[in-house]
């Protein structure tokens, strides 16, 4: 891969020049419709996930589908897995302005899906269909970056991106917890389709200029063979999560038939020596899905332990995550820095220890003279943690393809991130039913075995450590 020094070409900025000589900034005359743009995009995926997180625990009780909590995470990220390809040859092709509105469309129709449902399996399919807008979504939103914004300028852009996530997570889990114990869960999902209008308003403009000023096909015709290897990616996923909510001799059947369908097809969506982290880009693509995995699976968990092991109110579960959103945007200002672009390598083993410490540290709130806010405290620690790590790898994946590669990228960074979700979620929610969490019993009136939430945290935070040990493998051979 040639590193990409200047903003490509076919920028989305006419003007642009190749000697890098614009000095304006993020929210300068040139960049403020799409930076707004694009935010306002974030800021709506931001305010769902922290929705979800805070009215999760009491959904899944009314739908008498405990047993299925993870499954309703990690049903979002399988579908995510093929929308991911789809959106990454789609914005090569024709730009991301298509991928991009589609998939909002799509996210927006989940929401009614899922905010409508009478039973968990249904539940599960609205988060489905949720995860292809997604998909959809955030692949067009880093082509966007990568096309639109000279180098100096990404590493603002995706400090924006998690500074977009601060309104949410103030103010969602108390939003959400209000509307879940005096309205409904229901109307958490309900509601938020109306915040489409908010990105459809601001970015639209912006981006038809900028289409219509290039009127080309921008790549190679639609690899259908790579649609088929993510349509089996997904149905295998889907498999192995089926699977391990069975736990039963006969779950072996659709253990091996999705084992037999995902383990091809990411060695062949992934770049090459991803799975044994080749150096530069494979380990790169890699870390996305270990740091994702690794942190999302234990925030899965998070609300619902509190809850159930602590008796907080769902708002107060949901605002134990508020430090982490907080954090996270710090963290990730902190890599923007003009002096931190020296230390790529440090800055992504630094966030994967804090990732871990954090992670570990919030199972200390199972000791029941720890206090409460012990938990709110560690995320806060993982939040800075993954602001480090996971901008600093997105920064580093840009400069490591080179323009015509951006889309492709792009969607196996994502994919590695989805991937990641799918399977740390599904071996979380495997742990929580194997160690009673998800029987009938816990559901009803049996307390959710503390040990269930134990083990998930400390196996979680070994992955975050062994993220530390191989990043130092993100830089290339000489």
């Amino acid at each position: 891969m040639s590193a990409m020094t200047t903003a490509s070409p076919a920028s989305l900025r006419p003007d642009t020049d190749e000697t890098g000589a614009d000095t304006g900034g993020v929210l300068s005359g040139p960049y403020r419709a799409l930076t707004l743009g694009i935010v306002s995009v974030v800021l709506l995926l931001a305010f769902e996930a922290t929705a979800v997180n805070t009215a999760m625990p009491v959904a899944a009780r009314q739908l008498d589908g405990l047993g299925l909590y993870a499954f309703a995470f990690s049903g979002y990220f399988t579908t995510t897995l093929f929308a991911l390809v789809v959106s990454g040859q789609w914005c090569d092709r024709r730009g991301p302005m298509a991928p991009l509105f589609t998939g909002i469309g799509v996210f927006a129709a989940g929401l009614v899906v899922a905010g409508t449902a009478v039973d968990m399996w249904l539940f599960v399919a609205g988060r489905a269909i949720q995860g292809l807008g997604g998909g959809l979504v955030i692949v067009a939103l880093y082509v966007v970056v990568g096309r639109a914004f000279p180098e100096r300028l990404r590493p603002s852009v995706f400090a924006a991106f998690s500074a977009a996530w601060v309104l949410p997570s103030l103010v969602g889990p108390v939003v959400s917890g209000a509307v879940t114990q005096h309205l409904g869960w229901r109307w958490v999902f309900l509601a938020v389709p109306v915040l489409v209008l908010l990105p459809l308003m601001v970015m639209g403009p912006a981006l038809s200029r900028a289409e219509r000023a290039q009127p080309k096909a921008l790549g190679a015709e639609f690899d259908r063979r790579r649609t088929v290897l993510a349509a089996m990616a997904a149905l295998g996923a889907g498999l192995l999560q089926y699977a391990g909510q069975r736990l039963d001799l006969l779950g072996l059947v659709p253990a091996v038939l999705g084992a037999a369908l995902l383990l091809p097809a990411v060695v062949r969506l992934l770049p090459t020596g991803t799975l044994r982290a080749g150096r530069g880009l494979p380990t790169v693509i890699l870390l996305r899905g270990v740091a994702a995995g690794a942190f999302f699976a234990a925030e899965a968990f998070v609300p619902l332990m509190m809850v159930t092991q602590r008796d907080l109110s769902p708002t107060l579960a949901g605002l134990t995550l508020t430090s982490g959103g907080l954090s996270w945007a710090l963290g990730s200002w902190l890599q923007g820095r003009p002096a931190a672009e020296r230390h790529r390598e440090a800055l992504i083993r630094l966030g994967f220890v804090l990732t871990a410490i954090a992670i570990a540290g919030a199972a200390l709130v199972l000791i029941p003279a720890v206090p409460a806010w012990v938990a709110a405290a560690a995320w806060a620690v993982g939040g800075v943690g993954m602001g480090l790590a996971v901008a600093s790898i997105s920064v580093l994946m840009m400069k490591l393809s080179a323009p015509e590669e951006a889309g492709a990228n792009s969607a196996s960074l994502q994919m590695s991130d989805a991937l990641g979700n799918v399977l740390l979620i599904g071996l979380a929610g495997v742990l929580f039913a194997g160690l009673g969490g998800g029987s009938a019993a816990a559901a009803q009136d049996s307390p959710v075995p503390a040990a269930a939430f134990a083990v998930i945290f400390l196996v979680m935070a070994g992955v975050a450590l062994f993220g530390a040990l191989v990043s130092g493998r993100t830089r290339g051979r000489s």
